[in-house]
């Protein structure tokens, strides 16, 4: 959410895929260039030992994962305790991960997973068809004493799940569901639970997370530091033939204000974190990269999208003359080199160049500031109240693009309150419809029918905006079940240009992600997967830690 989904893409993939073929975006943000990490030696030998001190941008409210409202800090600390089911390689595949295959049927409307043998969950309970199967029904709101809150509707297309044996198991499902490798893991925010944390109390379940992960959970203080050790039956071997990890132990601390986070990597308070303040990486990362003070990897593969986002079923932004004046506006190329030094690509739509579903011409409304102030007049003239309340975090980045906007919009004649929340109020604002306007960022590069739960209408308690589009509802139907790619493709266009065209959203620019580190620490990407195929460039959702490393 604020940081959650992305925007990639998929037609039917076979065997080897692992998943429905994706294509690589070809957006490329100039100043950054390809995803590679600086400092790390072609020949490098990774050693074990050492303590990574991980700054993270923002707390996740608890990991009793079926009812958690998880972004990408919360993502980050998940991929150190739990497994995904698959994940993502680097030309957008999925790929088994726990599990050793996860193939269809004929008619994509029944899925059979098959898991790795011999892995044990940190409480050394294996890992078993029924707790899997366990895991599934709590995320789709089917098991007892296990609330699910934004996985309900995400998961809502399973009919059944039955167990075949001790590691395999069948999914069911209500229509055929082509991208059900990409459901699985759902932007990094699906991992799989020991029984023990699926039975568990729930304060229990909401603190004591116990996963298949690298690192085994030690303590939590809330809104300061969570710890963990390395896993020492982790199931995946390294190069020297010991498990995985290589660093004995990582501290997650939440450090919600960007600039203070990267002067806490500078000081030496700690030796890695994540940020998506795109002007940093314009030149700051790079002149402490130059000074071999510190290595990066920036990336913007299959990224996420940064926008205001509406709330419709609220005034003033159930009309959509004010949703188009609030677009007309807005100057985004004064935004991005106010906020991002110019270094953002801007956005007309949800999908990004190279994407299927992206339309060149998307018609969405463009920077008019004379049309915005009429279409205001206008408005007012008919009775309507054209005040409302923004909200966006206090991350410095991003209020410098939403203080220039409100002045903008107050130009415009809009009357405008700046709200500043913290990110997990925020979410919790949004998902209860409390809110007019919000700077938002979301969906990032999955397959796009993982955008159902996003945005279907009738009664989706997770469609943020709370729009019920009729072209958008049977785009997200078709595309669901469609195997021609190039039909999915044509679903999914005509759903680019419904968002652009009704302005649910008003899209601003696609959102980079960097991770930097200390100059002796390495490996962020990890191996490569247990497939073979290259781990994912993506950050948006969370990077692999099994590999990271410290060389002296």
């Amino acid at each position: 959410m604020l940081a959650a989904s992305t925007l990639l893409v998929a037609g039917c993939g076979d065997d080897s895929s692992g998943g429905a073929v994706a294509q690589r975006s070809d957006l490329r943000i100039d100043q950054i260039g390809e995803a590679v990490e600086s400092g790390l030696p072609e020949d490098a030998k990774p050693v074990r030992g050492g303590q990574i001190v991980y700054g993270l941008e923002a707390e996740t409210s608890h990991f009793c994962l079926s009812s958690a409202q998880v972004a990408v800090s919360g993502m980050q600390v998940m991929r150190a305790i739990y497994d995904p089911l698959v994940v993502p390689d680097a030309e957008g595949n999925y790929r088994p991960y726990l599990a050793d295959s996860v193939e269809p049927d004929a008619t994509y409307e029944t899925w059979t997973i098959k898991l790795r043998p011999g892995i044990v969950f940190h409480d050394e309970s294996p890992l078993t068809a029924e707790v899997v199967k366990n895991n599934l029904d709590a995320y789709r709101g089917e098991y007892p004493g296990r609330s699910s809150d934004l996985f309900l509707f995400a998961f809502d297309n399973i009919e059944s799940i039955s167990v075949v044996n001790e590691l395999t198991l069948k999914v069911s499902t209500k229509v055929p569901w082509v991208a059900f490798r990409a459901a699985l893991y759902n932007s990094g925010r699906v991992g799989i639970m020991a029984q023990a944390q699926l039975d568990a109390d729930v304060d229990r379940c909401e603190t004591h997370p116990v996963g298949t992960g690298p690192f085994e959970f030690v303590s939590w203080t809330y809104g300061d530091s969570l710890n963990v050790v390395s896993n020492p039956d982790y199931w995946q071997d390294a190069p020297d033939g010991e498990p995985y990890p290589y660093v004995d132990a990582i501290e997650f601390r939440p450090i919600p204000n960007a600039d203070q986070r990267l002067s806490a990597l500078v000081q030496g308070d700690i030796n890695m974190l994540h940020t998506s303040v795109i002007s940093d990486m314009v030149s700051n990362l790079p002149d402490l990269v130059a000074d071999g003070a510190v290595n990066t990897l920036v990336s913007d593969d299959f990224t996420e999208t940064a926008y205001t986002m509406f709330n419709v079923a609220e005034p003033p932004f159930d009309r959509r003359e004010a949703r188009i004046a609030f677009a007309h506006a807005v100057d985004r190329n004064k935004l991005n080199e106010v906020a991002n030094k110019g270094g953002a690509a801007l956005a007309d739509g949800p999908f990004p160049p190279g994407v299927p579903g992206y339309v060149e011409e998307s018609g969405r409304p463009g920077y008019d500031p004379e049309k915005a102030k009429a279409m205001v007049a206008d408005l007012k003239a008919e009775g309507v109240d054209m005040s409302f309340t923004f909200l966006d975090t206090a991350d410095p980045a991003s209020l410098r693009a939403t203080v220039l906007a409100v002045e903008m919009l107050e130009e415009a004649g809009f009357e405008v309150k700046l709200v500043i929340e913290d990110e997990e109020t925020l979410i919790e604002r949004a998902i209860a419809g409390d809110f007019q306007a919000a700077a938002f960022r979301n969906q990032p590069g999955d397959d796009p029918d993982m955008n159902y739960m996003w945005w279907y209408g009738e009664g989706n308690p997770v469609n943020f905006a709370r729009f019920d589009d009729p072209v958008i509802n049977e785009a997200l139907r078709k595309g669901r079940s469609e195997p021609d790619e190039e039909e999915r493709r044509e679903l999914y266009e005509a759903i680019h240009q419904q968002m652009a065209q009704e302005v649910y959203y008003s899209y601003n620019w696609y959102v980079p992600w960097a991770v930097a580190e200390a100059a002796n620490v390495h490996g962020i990407l990890g191996p490569d997967l247990p497939s073979g195929h290259a781990s994912s460039t993506r950050l948006g959702s969370a990077h692999p830690l099994h590999g990271v490393w410290i060389s002296n």
